[in-house]
């Protein structure tokens, strides 16, 4: 990927594998991906299907057991904790399955609380 290089998100090989009781399950297989900046993706599939395990790998959230995932040309494996608390607040916006709010805030201050993070204020 050169500096000119529209791929915002690539994935290259990745796996991700769960321990459940003795069973070792299989959540990503191999997966190769590629989004350029302005694209439109949707992620489909059954529940189980590993939908929320490909999105937490390439959100920086969970770390795939193989392969690699490279977001603007950066290797996320080669990133430290610093770096990828920066990555997650400054370039990658999430919405949750569930709330993940602080229950002592209102949203106002829910809303607000990553944007103090990010700049100090």
């Amino acid at each position: 990927m050169s500096a000119t290089d529209p791929v915002v998100v690539k994935l290259q090989g990745v796996s991700k594998y769960y321990q459940a009781g003795t069973a070792r399950v299989r959540a990503l297989a191999g997966v190769d991906l590629e989004l350029n900046r302005g694209d439109f993706a949707a992620v489909m599939g059954p529940s189980g299907g590993g939908k929320t395990t490909l999105l937490n790998c390439i959100g920086a959230l969970e770390v795939p057991d193989e392969g690699e995932i490279y977001l603007n040309r950066r290797p996320v494996s080669k990133m430290n904790d610093r770096e990828l608390t920066a990555l997650r607040r400054q370039e990658i916006g999430f919405v949750f399955q569930f709330f993940n709010l602080l229950p002592t805030l209102s949203v106002w201050e829910n809303v607000e609380l990553p944007l103090l993070l990010d700049h100090g204020d």
